[in-house]
């Protein structure tokens, strides 16, 4: 019996299998997510001195996705393999650098931790199968988009265009819904929360919003059809205000701080890819239309 073959008619082999895969996934994911915008930064600097007309800066030593080797930021301490083991090797260093004992951030292995385990959901929910495949680089992506706007505000096009185009292509096939569906889902996500940022704008003469998010929901609209879209908005509005008030007061600031809206239509739209007929029906069963 071959590897596919295993993977393919057992379920518990493929679950374990996407899970051990997962973690290994969140540990570049946390290079992508503290690196990728550092990139972006420098690209825009570049970019900036060549409109400006201003002398290039010197090239500085390669910075990529995966040069140089990863580094203790104390004491510069390059990570040997065997202490960039997902969650193992944390455990294993009780948290500290093997050389200057210095504190690892736990977000490290909790992002490993979240990307094993949803990883592992999305396969136990679709099985071996082409949607689960898609489901999961849509999941990788999500999850490290959602970090990066976390810490920067800001959805890099890097990773939010390509998964657009990736989603009506799967749908060209019917993947998750059919291509007319996912085509009005990209272009009534990109205008819905574009008319809003608008509407905003003009009322209060503020940005509400960054055109990342519009961009974002259109590509979630691209993977599930606009059908997820009304239960997209509703739940990030819902947790994102919820959350929003619950993290200002936390950290004792003012209302007119911002407050990223990315994570909060990820999550949603994660929801709504899984579960997105259910809740509809359960809603309206409940409310006496079923």
């Amino acid at each position: 019996m071959t590897l596919i073959n295993l993977l393919a008619s057992n379920m518990l082999a493929f679950v374990l299998s996407v899970l051990l895969l997962g973690l290994l996934i969140g540990s570049f994911l946390n290079v992508v997510i503290y690196r990728l915008p550092k990139m972006m930064q420098r690209d825009w600097q570049a970019q900036a001195r060549e409109i400006l007309e201003l002398p290039a800066l010197p090239s500085g030593p390669i910075f990529n996705l995966i040069l140089p080797h990863s580094s203790c930021p104390h004491c510069g301490h390059e990570i040997r393999p065997w202490e960039n083991i997902p969650l193992l090797s944390y455990l294993f260093l009780r948290g500290k650098c093997s050389s200057c004992k210095a504190p690892i951030s736990l977000r490290y292995p909790l992002v490993e931790l979240a990307c094993g385990l949803l990883s592992a959901y999305v396969a136990w929910h679709f099985g071996f199968s082409w949607q689960g495949a898609g489901m999961l680089l849509l999941t990788w992506g999500l999850l490290a988009m959602s970090l990066i706007d976390a810490d920067h505000q800001l959805l890099p096009d890097a990773l939010v265009l390509p998964l657009l185009w990736l989603g009506l292509i799967a749908n060209y096939f019917g993947l998750f819904t059919n291509l007319e569906a996912a085509l009005w889902g990209a272009i009534g996500g990109y205008l819905s929360l574009w008319s809003v940022y608008w509407l905003f704008k003009l009322v209060t003469g503020k940005e509400g919003m960054g055109y990342g998010d519009f961009k974002l929901l259109a590509m979630l609209g691209a993977w599930g059809g606009w059908q997820v879209l009304p239960l997209t908005i509703l739940l990030s509005s819902l947790v994102g205000a919820v959350l929003g008030l619950f993290m200002l007061r936390l950290r004792n600031a003012e209302t007119s701080t911002p407050i990223p809206f990315g994570p909060y239509l990820a999550i949603a739209g994660w929801i709504a890819l899984l579960w997105g007929g259910q809740i509809t029906a359960s809603y309206l069963q409940f409310a006496g239309f079923g």
